[in-house]
């Protein structure tokens, strides 16, 4: 196995750069897990293939407004931070808090560097001082301590900061919130479980009106899901680590789902990783988890314990996501089904159509 047998051409046309109009009417790919037969659809047409009893789990996550624009002191030149993680002692409900983040230009931006963003009256809502660099990441990642002289650093990141969206979507000047689920809640992520932005409130309606379930699991998602393995044996890839969260209910729903013999559906590949990385070979079972760090790579020869469907969007090429819709069907699956989205036009990546696998 070798990440080129990951590739494809991505026509750069493809590439959606702004959201369907309306969620629920984006195109959806239908594939049979097994066979790789497909069906052209549109998105809430997969109301059909959900059964009463099933059960959908999607990550809550909400995307952080993380990328801050501002300027250096001292000399006023352009520069970005963008909120990666923070660290142990950190938060967003204090006047401070201390960060992981990349910045740009990472030449100028060393510690002891401060950068200054102003808020919507021109004046001063937050700093971050580079007080460090980060240990073992890239070179743009620094440790930046972030302060405000408003009540919270809440209410300074959303005086000041703006929704990142992913590097390959360019000039989108759209509302923001189509960037988010209709389902969020907390804010933790530095990038949007892109799977679930089809849902609307009426369709999740719909389908618990049918008697399937809808559940929630929390992954944080990191800036890495967007990085392209660049080792050829993907098995020398160090897989990022991110925080996630499946409750005591899921747990229960998901076994009694089974035990019936209904369907789980993860809406989206975190939700893959968070129910994944919750089972306990040892137990044999699902178990609860709560704030716990995950590193899973899931690839061709992993096996699947939790899930049944997966509802996810197309992914970069040569990224560690193409592998884990390959290893929950098949390489040549996977592959044909992504060359047929291509020649029918499908829009492609965050804000583009969907699949169904299952």
């Amino acid at each position: 196995m070798k990440t080129s047998d990951f590739d494809y051409e991505l026509p750069e046309e493809l590439i959606a750069q702004a959201p369907a109009p309306v969620r629920d009417e984006c195109r959806l790919l239908v594939m049979d897990r097994m066979t790789g037969a497909l069906q052209d659809k549109i998105f809430k047409d997969i109301y059909d293939f959900i059964e009463p009893g099933d059960v959908l789990v999607a990550n809550e996550t909400r995307v952080l407004p993380a990328r801050l624009l501002g300027a250096k002191r001292g000399t006023g030149g352009s520069a970005e931070v963008f909120l990666l993680r923070p660290m142990p002692e950190a938060g967003v409900t204090s006047r401070e808090a201390t960060w992981e983040v990349l910045v740009r230009p990472g030449r100028r931006l060393k510690p002891g560097a401060v950068v200054e963003f102003a808020g919507p009256d021109g004046s001063v809502a937050m700093e971050a001082e580079i007080v460090d660099w980060a240990p073992g990441e890239g070179k743009g990642e620094r440790v930046a301590r972030l302060r405000t002289s408003q009540p919270s650093l809440d209410e300074a990141l959303h005086a000041v900061g703006h929704t990142p969206l992913p590097p390959y979507i360019h000039g989108y000047e759209g509302d923001e919130e189509m960037y988010q689920t209709v389902y969020s809640r907390r804010e933790a992520s530095a990038a949007a479980p892109t799977a679930g932005l089809h849902f609307t409130p009426e369709l999740i309606e719909r389908i618990q009106a049918k008697g399937a379930a809808w559940h929630t699991v929390e992954l944080q998602v990191g800036l890495d899901t967007f990085r392209i393995v660049d080792e050829e044996d993907p098995m020398q890839h160090a897989m990022h680590t991110e925080t996630y969260s499946v409750s005591e209910e899921v747990v229960a729903a998901v076994d009694a789902a089974h035990e019936r013999g209904s369907r789980v559906f993860a809406i989206g590949t975190t939700s893959v990783r968070s129910l994944e990385s919750a089972w306990d070979i040892e137990a044999g079972r699902l178990l609860p988890r709560d704030m716990a760090k995950t590193n899973l790579f899931l690839l061709p020869g992993s096996e699947f314990h939790a899930v049944d469907c997966l509802v996810t969007n197309f992914h970069v090429p040569r990224s560690t996501l193409m592998m884990l819709v390959s290893a929950f069907s098949s390489r040549e699956n996977v592959m044909n089904a992504y060359a047929h989205a291509i020649a029918q036009r499908y829009r492609m990546l965050s804000f583009g159509d969907a699949m169904l696998i299952c």
